[in-house]
């Protein structure tokens, strides 16, 4: 999902001066289909980027090649994240005939980039996410319009669910895909009684599978909405919340393209200025020089998780708190980040 939602300025770039037929994966298809500038969505499992057992052979060629037969693209913009390469996928489509490709490549990329980008020379090493897709987009000659401010964005006619609050909210969302980003549970769960505690009320979200670590953290001062939304609704509930509080997954680039500050218990496996919520007020913790920064791990190498774990309840509280006080709103995109 987060992948998905960071590329979203690149899209509107494309969509400003072509039809934009998004290529995803399994789990960035819904994120996908609420992207502005996108007319349609075709999923396709990249198992160089989604891992997983898939094998790449005759079968996976086969498929691509007929989503190309069917859409029958004048280009593709590859828009990769700063860790992967976008040279498989740059061979699949121009064995499937894509006349012209971009992309943003270390490696020599040959015949199959027809615009590339060198990380670490002509595209700086640290940039957002969305700054990175935004600057590949423009090097295959699509630009923002005029008046677009950059930020993510999704198309949201969703009025607030119907499991939601309907005053004034915090939305505490505790899991996460990869488990070296999560906060403690029992962290998570003191923080809502500490919110709850101070006269807030508190939703607590997560996916169908996580409900077992949504109750606990919900207990009986929250409102326990894990595996009760979808996509959609999720962002409708973020929408109209006074802010987030979340590690660095998916919901969190989903508060920042409906533009609710947001709390980010922030893991640095990989690095904040590439990876924090975009263009809102963040309130940034977590121990951003731990012995586990940049080490891209699924599971924290280091016993403990002192990353995340050494950030007390209170400190979280606090610095919720000091973002609704401030105010939410949209800002210039790439403002708001504090420690």
């Amino acid at each position: 999902m987060g992948d998905v939602l960071v590329s979203g300025p690149a899209v509107r770039a494309i969509a400003a001066r072509a039809e934009v037929v998004l290529l995803a994966g399994p789990q960035g298809a819904r994120a996908a289909e609420l992207l502005p500038g996108v007319t349609r969505v075709r999923t396709f499992l990249a198992p160089w980027i989604a891992g997983g057992d898939r094998p790449v052979d005759a079968a996976l060629q086969a498929e691509l090649a007929a989503i190309v037969a069917e859409e029958r693209p004048d280009e593709a913009v590859l828009l990769t994240s700063f860790h992967q390469s976008p040279l498989p996928l740059a061979l699949l489509l121009r064995l499937a005939g894509v006349p012209r490709i971009s992309g943003a490549s270390v490696d020599a990329a040959g015949g199959l980039l027809d615009v590339r980008l060198i990380p670490g020379e002509t595209l700086p090493e640290d940039l957002p996410e969305p700054v990175r897709a935004l600057r590949i987009a423009e090097a295959a000659g699509f630009a923002l319009p005029d008046g677009d401010d950059g930020g993510l964005a999704v198309d949201l006619g969703a009025a607030r669910p119907d499991a939601a609050p309907r005053g004034r909210y915090l939305v505490v969302h505790p899991g996460a895909a990869v488990p070296a980003r999560a906060y403690p549970g029992p962290s998570s769960a003191r923080v809502v009684e500490l919110l709850a505690e101070r006269g807030h009320t508190v939703v607590v979200t997560g996916a169908p599978a996580e409900r077992p670590l949504t109750a606990e953290v919900a207990g009986s001062a929250g409102l326990d909405l894990g595996g009760a939304l979808g996509l959609a609704d999720l962002a409708a509930l973020l929408r109209d919340a006074d802010a987030l509080i979340s590690g660095n997954t998916g919901p969190a680039h989903l508060a920042a393209a409906v533009r609710t500050p947001v709390v980010s218990l922030f893991a640095p496996v990989v690095p904040a200025i590439r990876w924090a919520p975009y263009g809102v007020p963040v309130a940034l913790l977590g121990d951003q020089d731990a012995p586990c920064a940049g080490t891209r791990a699924r599971v924290c190498p280091v016993p403990g998780h002192p990353c995340l774990a050494g950030v007390a309840p209170e400190e979280v509280v606090a610095a919720a708190e000091r973002l609704v006080a401030q105010g939410a709103g949209p800002v210039r995109p790439g403002a708001g980040v504090t420690a």
